[in-house]
């Protein structure tokens, strides 16, 4: 019998998670069968134990779960720890779930390695302050960035967020109004303001010349925040199904103990 993984989420439909993992088993050779779950609003907690209690394997978590599955879990990663949030769970042989959060190895994995991104001394900026930038914060300071600033429309989340991050690097926060004449090398976009085709309220001047723009979100056609970077010149605009591939491969091999590769899967989505 194949062995049984998942995403859960409300909505989960659209998800490219089956197509994603069904790619990596082919290429592996791996046996495994990958399902959407519909996760119930109320009862998220029960669904999870029902899919383990059923031979479940692994689950992938997505919105609106990711703080619930973090409450939920046995053991934490330390670096879902500090996300706050979980979007992969592990049943480990002792029966413990485990919780990680692959969305920031992700995020990196596609700027450096197929984009070929140079951390070195980059000044970062990060759009928003909730659960999808507390994610990747650690993973991006950890490829020691000259500076990474946390830029939200509320100030103080985005101040608390720095500060929970402040002995991992040089991270500051701000409003999005405090920006002022800054320049970055890089900015990403982690705000839902996409989602109503919408860009964040950024200076015009913030982006260095040749700098890169990157939006989390993602679409059949370019998003707002891919339109804003080409329309300012970004020397790479780029969305994030890349991300999405990769934080779905670092899940991969966690799992199973096979790193797959990527990039016909990005190619094929793209």
């Amino acid at each position: 019998m194949s062995d049984r993984y998942a995403v859960i989420g409300n909505p989960v439909r659209h998800s490219l998670s089956p197509r994603i993992h069904a790619a990596f088993a082919s290429e592996t050779g791996e046996d495994i069968e990958y399902e959407r779950l519909l996760g119930d609003m109320e009862d998220f907690n029960g669904d999870v134990r029902d899919f383990f209690s059923c031979g479940g394997c692994g689950l992938n978590v997505t919105v609106p779960f990711k703080e619930k599955a973090w409450e939920l879990v046995d053991e934490l990663s330390e670096r879902a720890r500090l996300a706050g949030a979980v979007n992969t769970i592990t049943r480990l042989d002792s029966g413990k779930l485990l919780g990680d959060n692959t969305d920031g190895v992700g995020l990196v994995r596609d700027l450096a390695e197929n984009h070929g991104f140079d951390f070195t001394d980059a000044s970062l900026l990060l759009l928003g302050a909730g659960g999808a930038s507390r994610g990747v914060i650690l993973p991006l300071l950890q490829q020691q960035p000259a500076s990474l600033t946390i830029a939200n429309r509320t100030a103080e989340k985005a101040v608390s967020l720095a500060a929970l991050f402040s002995g991992c690097g040089d991270v500051y926060g701000c409003g999005l109004h405090e920006i002022g004449n800054k320049q970055f090398d890089l900015i990403i976009n982690a705000t839902a303001a996409g989602l109503k085709g919408d860009v964040p309220a950024i200076p015009d001047t913030c982006l260095v010349s040749g700098g890169w723009s990157y939006d989390m979100m993602y679409g059949t056609e370019p998003t707002a925040f891919v339109r804003w970077g080409e329309a300012h010149n970004a020397g790479r605009t780029l969305d994030g199904i890349g991300m999405l591939v990769e934080q779905a491969a670092e899940s991969f091999y966690m799992w199973r103990g096979v790193r797959p590769h990527t990039a016909a899967v990005i190619q094929q989505l793209g």
